[in-house]
């Protein structure tokens, strides 16, 4: 019982990540979510509540998995931004579930604001021990990283995944990053005193 309960909730899952993905949590109906998972529509309110929590897990499960498959290297910016449009590259819906949050669910954010202040500290350690310039804020440099990983994908040809494009684009984030956190070369003058 507990193993078709198991493959039951995960049927639902890849349903309504699908479902949430294309229509946002308005426009999704959990009708569809459970023709298309092939289980009882009654089943998706006992195992998830409503459907915003449902879609809150969605978002978790999502946010978990790309945590485990692009740890965080605060010493390595660059190398994260391009591990992260690796990740939205690979299945562009994420970025269109994480934008139906943003605009539907920005209060439903709390989860990752711990994981988000462990990238910050780490952040700040790499600034102080000299990894990262330390000129802006650590929550500045975090947030262009992002945006700048994320960018294509919000641009009207979302032209990301486009063929031949893909690694040109990939390159032009990294190379970003690489700008934004460079150290500065001490200047010479300075020093002489």
């Amino acid at each position: 019982m507990a193993r078709d309960s198991s493959a039951t909730k995960a049927r639902i899952l890849a349903a309504a990540f699908d479902e949430f993905a294309e229509y946002g949590i308005a426009g999704a109906r959990v009708d569809r979510i459970a023709d298309t998972a092939g289980a009882n529509k009654r089943m998706i309110y006992v195992y998830y509540g409503n459907k915003e929590q449902l879609f809150d897990q969605v978002i978790r499960q999502a946010l978990e998995q790309g945590a485990e498959s692009v740890p965080f290297d605060a010493e390595n910016l660059p190398g994260y931004a391009g591990a992260i449009f690796d990740h939205l590259t690979a299945d562009p819906r994420l970025m269109r579930l994480v934008t139906w949050r943003r605009l539907e669910r920005p209060e439903a954010s709390a989860p990752e604001a711990e994981a988000y202040a462990r990238k910050l500290a780490a952040l700040a350690a790499a600034q102080q021990g000299g990894h990262v310039d330390p000129s802006h804020d650590p929550a500045d440099v975090l947030t262009l990283a992002l945006a700048l990983a994320q960018a294509w994908f919000t641009t009207a040809d979302g032209s990301a995944a486009a063929e031949g494009r893909r690694t040109a684009h990939r390159a032009a984030v990294v190379d970003a990053v690489s700008r934004l956190v460079a150290v500065p070369a001490p200047d010479p003058l300075h020093h002489r005193a």
